[in-house]
């Protein structure tokens, strides 16, 4: 008897085992279905986000697919279009010092659509840019706004080739402190201190570009100063507005509309009866119609 009450007792712990096993497998099942449903398959796309543009060496047989900034920098083309901070200005330094030992002979077209730029790395651009200029023709182009030092990037380039969209604006204003900066009392007036400086050399190296006194960038930078394609070239800044150049259409000879302009139509050969709808037969028609009677009834001539 009591050996039937200890087996019962095993096989009522394995039920209970089983039961309970099962229980937590069906919960980790179900939980496992939820995550895969709940999980976001992502779109398949290319390694870089840069567009990719064929590209066929010198005595190669076959195109290679290279992205488009190295296709610009291959026909010494420059593209600024972001927020120039520390990475963006090691790249563009880094570009144009290469552009510039590769060949002193051909020049440098920079496209600008800059939204600004922090104090030091866009003067570490500029700089490099007013040293390039010396050497080797450096064609600017404002695409759209230009804003602080990059509106004083468009005016680095060299003097007569620096340009501007019809539509694009430049921004000049001074610029402050990037970034909170914490410390002691005469640390903060220090480093305020160098800021003053650093907008002061702005307004020297405007005064420089364009033309302008001393006093009169002084006064205009006090606030953000907002200039138009057409303004920006009265102001010096830059020296030309790219027009787009349309295709006057010259008439020579009224069109006639409505006839046949190809060769004229023959029929089995006929070379002095027109086809039908020529010219001989519209004029036929009409030598018909002026015979006619228009009072009485139609008359035949024999």
């Amino acid at each position: 008897m009591l050996l039937l009450q200890y087996y019962m007792a095993i096989v009522v712990a394995s039920c209970c085992l089983v039961s309970t096993t099962t229980a937590w497998t069906y919960d980790a099942l179900m939980r496992q279905s939820k995550m895969m449903h709940k999980t976001r398959r992502d779109p398949i796309q290319m390694p870089t986000n840069t567009p990719m543009v064929p590209y066929k060496p010198d005595g190669a047989d076959y195109a290679q697919f290279v992205d488009l900034n190295t296709r610009f920098i291959q026909n010494r083309v420059l593209m600024i279009s972001t927020y120039i901070d520390e990475e963006a200005a090691n790249q563009i330094i880094s570009t144009l010092l290469y552009l510039r030992k590769e060949s002193m002979n051909r020049p440098i077209d920079i496209y600008i659509n800059c939204p600004g730029a922090q104090l030091r790395p866009g003067l570490a651009v500029y700089d490099l840019i007013s040293s390039c200029r010396d050497s080797m023709k450096i064609r600017t182009v404002n695409l759209g706004l230009c804003a602080g030092i990059g509106a004083m990037l468009v005016g680095a380039g060299t003097k007569g080739v620096r340009c501007a969209m019809p539509n694009a604006r430049f921004l000049l204003q001074h610029t402050g402190m990037e970034t909170v900066f914490r410390g002691q009392a005469s640390d903060i007036g220090l480093e305020v201190k160098s800021m003053m400086k650093s907008n002061i050399r702005l307004d020297e190296e405007l005064h420089k570009l364009t033309g302008q006194s001393i006093e009169k960038v002084r006064k205009d930078m006090s606030r953000d100063f907002y200039l138009f394609a057409d303004e920006a070239v009265q102001y010096g800044l830059t020296d030309q507005i790219l027009l787009p150049t349309y295709k006057k259409a010259t008439i020579k000879q009224v069109a006639d509309l409505g006839n046949f302009q190809g060769k004229e139509q023959r029929y089995q050969g006929q070379e002095n009866k027109g086809g039908f709808g020529s010219q001989q037969d519209l004029q036929r028609q009409r030598e018909e119609e002026d015979n006619d009677d228009d009072d009485g009834p139609k008359i035949f001539k024999g």
